[in-house]
């Protein structure tokens, strides 16, 4: 099962299918509907069951009888399709991060133990490296960032970035949202949250690193001093094979590092001054409930005023923490409902385009 079929997550997930026939079946595929032809490709070569576009779409397909649904939507409006996977009983292979991040708890109440297989690069990383130790053998969990296109810039050099220069994304190759999330570290911040929710760590506990290669993907830290890395070329092959086939692995999921070749590997420390998503994001899971919805959905507002050219670069993040601040938690936020989550993501928006101008879309 494919929700968002025609997106960078999607179509790769299809590259692994086709390179193992006898492995996977597609039984359902979905789209947002931005690019028919191609939708209307993959359905004629892969022959689903079932297949349609939009959002209630996605939410009856993950119902549907099968092994594994894989959500590779973008945004908010995964969080539908993934309650409903839950429900359904099926495995969740989840590249979809804002659905878990924004539903929270009422996402983790839902799901069985292992039932979310994490599909983020980084968080597939973690999930390899736990398997070397026990919960309470780990320290902490470090994830990487390759700094995004702007990595070494001061904020007051950022002030006139272009879409197209925020777009080009030195290591990786992915959908706008995401790769423009990486320029601000927004995608950083909310990689956090979902660290946090996915595996039970503390925010103390989880850190980020900046290493503009992208080789090595995520490490865990053990209390005996040890540190285990995952490490493999920038390419969302692997996580995405692992995510179908957990807990196996698909032999030649994707070209392996070049050993017989010089590899030099820089780590740095992250600079919040000049990208200050990640503090923020952190400010947001601490506080739990519907803060991190309305992070997000801020976050999502300020990335279509931007690429329309409707707000400046420098203005993205300052929008986010003047909504935030402005954001009145539920008094237990353990206990918000999708309702609860809804409601602070449309007030989020809202209050983000009153902040950048923009009408409602």
């Amino acid at each position: 099962m494919l929700l968002g079929s025609t997106g960078s997550i999607g179509t790769q997930a299809l590259e692994v299918v086709r390179a193992n026939p006898d492995r996977f079946r597609v039984v359902a595929l979905t789209a947002a509907g931005s690019r028919p032809d191609l939708f209307a490709a993959q359905v004629a070569e892969f022959a689903p069951a079932f297949a349609d576009l939009g959002e209630e779409a996605s939410c009856h397909a993950a119902g549907l009888e099968c092994d594994v649904v894989l959500n590779g939507m973008t945004g908010a409006v995964g969080l539908r399709p993934t309650l409903a996977a839950l429900d359904a009983g099926r495995t969740l292979a989840l590249a979809n991060k804002e659905s878990l991040i924004i539903g929270g708890p009422v996402v983790t109440r839902r799901a069985r133990p292992g039932q979310i297989v994490p599909v983020d690069s980084e968080h597939s990383a973690l999930a390899q490296c736990l398997r070397a130790g026990r919960a309470d053998e780990v320290r902490r969990l470090v994830l990487t960032a390759s700094g995004g296109p702007f990595r070494g810039r001061r904020p007051e050099q950022l002030h006139d970035v272009t879409p197209r220069q925020a777009l080009a994304h030195p290591t990786w190759s992915m959908g706008p949202v995401v790769t423009l999330n990486s320029a601000t570290l927004v995608n950083k911040g909310l990689e956090v949250i979902e660290a946090h929710l996915l595996f039970g760590v503390p925010f103390d506990r989880i850190e980020v690193v900046v290493h503009p290669t992208s080789v090595v993907h995520s490490m865990v830290e053990f209390v005996d001093g040890s540190t285990l890395a995952q490490a493999s070329p920038p390419s969302m092959l692997v996580p995405i094979a692992l995510g179908l086939g957990w807990p196996d692995r698909v032999p030649d999921a994707a070209p392996p590092v070049d050993w017989t070749a010089a590899q030099t590997w820089e780590f740095l420390p992250l600079d919040d001054e000049a990208f200050p998503a990640v503090r923020l994001a952190r400010e947001a899971g601490v506080r739990g409930g519907t803060a991190p919805a309305v992070y997000n959905a801020a976050n999502e507002v300020c990335v279509q005023a931007f690429l329309d050219g409707e707000t400046r670069f420098t203005d993205i993040v300052p929008t986010i923490e003047r909504v935030l601040r402005s954001h009145d938690v539920p008094s237990n936020p353990t206990d918000v409902t999708v309702e609860d989550v809804l409601a602070a993501d449309a007030w989020a928006r809202a209050e983000a385009r009153r902040g950048t101008g923009t009408t409602a879309r």
